[in-house]
């Protein structure tokens, strides 16, 4: 099953406009986009399957987290993560 999974990592300053394009660049093969330009938080949308919302979390992470570090920016904690599969969101629209 696909799954949009959505993560946020919150940094202790902010984040510039180029590195935000380094991790849009980074997670684009995983159909993601990145955001946090201006902000003390680096996040990404991005596209996984997986048999579960736990392990579509899972795999976004690990995604994200490589993203993260190909485009050089520091580690930080993940303050939020959440996934909703391509059936909820069907269900959600009609």
């Amino acid at each position: 099953m696909r799954w949009s999974v959505g993560i946020e990592a919150q940094g202790d300053r902010a984040f510039g406009r180029e590195e935000i394009v380094e991790l849009a660049d980074a997670v684009a093969a995983s159909d993601g986009i990145a955001t946090g330009i201006g902000s003390d938080r680096y996040g990404a949308q991005l596209l996984v399957e997986a048999a579960s919302r736990d392990e579509a979390i899972e795999a976004g992470t690990a995604i994200f987290k490589a993203a993260a570090r190909t485009a050089g920016l520091p580690e930080a904690p993940v303050v939020r993560a959440e996934a909703i599969s391509e059936e909820e969101e069907l269900e959600e629209l009609s």
